[in-house]
């Protein structure tokens, strides 16, 4: 295969290390609001009510649907690289908005406004990145597409995970605003080093084709996938700690410990996966792990109140059963739908965040209203039935990803 200008090993090799760089620094920015979630409940510190707190995400969703819609056409009309960079300059913004927050924290008439207006910034940051960044991924590698977008996201996932930690380390050394200061200093370093590459994808050209040929009905069925599994992570992601104190009667750090065994999982199932790829085909992992996920919904629907440490395990079991669905839908969708190749990546994100949407702000009306979070979960065991379901539907003809073209045009 011939290589393009200034796409030799070398460059492909430190394009991708950066892009993997970037996934990692994403993972970081996007769970900082939640890990500080204690800080803005404080009535020391922003003294939000649970209301405020919970409503504080709708801007962040709103806008990485839109971003992540936009996306494809935006990497049409200025390339991928320009939408990648832009989305780092969102993430960086909304960083440096929650710092400035600081400084006003006690007036909520001025910090919550702020916070609204960062959290929309993370919210296209992350639309218009994190597409761009499983774009690269497989056109990087395109002989192992699968493998590494499950890298790509295992490390988004390693950053959800660290943030926490960070809240945890800079609130013991007094001042747990160090986290946004490090996420800037992160996002400006990716910002330096990924100005000068090249960073083609191949995206203007099957933007092009895309708006040819129009949207393939086999993608809503990708749609459809990643709706149920926003709702399935979200369940697990958001509302785990509420349902470790509330039904399983754990302490504060055993609820801490559960989301944390959940991220973890995630990750390190993604490394699984994408480890054993060759001998554990990808698409079977694809129809394995939303039955994962039913039993794991069913198992925290009755588990015995008085047995949280039982709790904290089948919440990391639900991470493993989590952990490689979202990034090979993507690649999946890559392969089966190549005339939108660069805009799969964007529309499953956007659905995704839908399904996210869904059971972030759709559980708390039903827990209000007087319905037990273990019932919820029962409810969500069939969503993740259907999953299961869709799961063939999604895989159809998946045997290993078909390469990604690399005859883009220069710039794209």
């Amino acid at each position: 295969m011939a290589e393009m200008p200034g796409e030799g090993p070398l460059a492909t090799r430190t394009e991708s290390r950066v892009v993997n760089a970037a996934g990692l620094v994403q993972g970081i920015v996007l769970v900082t609001f939640p890990a500080a979630s204690t800080i803005f409940t404080d009535a020391d510190e922003y003294g939000l009510t649970s209301s405020e707190y919970g409503n504080m995400f709708l801007p962040q969703v709103v806008m990485a649907v839109a971003a992540s819609l936009l996306g494809a056409k935006l990497a049409r009309r200025f390339t991928t690289k320009r939408v990648y960079l832009v989305g780092l300059v969102s993430s960086t913004t909304s960083m440096s908005l929650l710092i400035v927050s600081t400084l006003v924290k006690t007036d909520t008439s001025v910090a919550y406004p702020l916070l609204l207006v960062a959290t929309a910034f993370l919210g296209a940051g992350f639309g218009l990145t994190v597409p761009a960044l499983n774009v690269y991924a497989g056109y990087f590698h395109p002989s192992a597409v699968d493998r590494s977008v499950l890298v790509l996201n295992a490390l988004l996932g390693l950053g959800t995970a660290l943030a926490p930690l960070f809240v945890a380390m800079f609130v013991g050394l007094g001042f747990w605003w160090g986290l946004p200061v490090l996420s800037v200093v992160l996002l400006l370093g990716l910002l330096s080093v990924s100005r000068p590459l090249p960073l083609r994808s191949g995206a203007a050209t099957s933007a092009s084709q895309a708006a040819r040929s129009g949207i393939p009905t086999r993608f809503w069925g990708f749609a459809a996938f990643a709706v149920l599994y926003g709702i399935c992570e979200t369940m697990n992601g958001n509302w785990s700690q509420l349902a470790m104190t509330s039904e399983l009667g754990a302490t504060t750090t055993q609820a801490s410990l559960a989301l944390t065994a959940f991220w973890a999982m995630v990750t390190a199932g993604r490394v699984l996966f994408a480890s054993i790829g060759r001998w554990l085909p990808p698409r079977v992992t694809f129809h394995i792990l939303p039955l994962v996920l039913v039993g794991t919904f069913t198992l925290t629907a009755v588990l015995p109140h008085d047995d949280p440490w039982l709790g904290v395990v089948v919440f990391g079991l639900a991470g493993l059963g989590c952990s490689a669905l979202l990034p090979l839908s993507i690649s999946f969708g890559q392969s089966a739908l190549p005339t939108m190749s660069a805009g799969v990546a964007g529309g499953v994100i956007a659905f995704y965040q839908i399904g996210y949407g869904i059971a972030a702000f759709g559980v708390g009306p039903l827990v209000d209203s007087g319905r037990s979070l273990s019932g919820i979960y029962g409810l969500t065991a069939v969503v993740a039935g259907v999953l299961a379901v869709l799961s063939f539907l999604v895989a159809r003809g998946q045997s290993s990803p078909a390469p990604f073209s690399r005859d883009a045009a220069p710039g794209s």
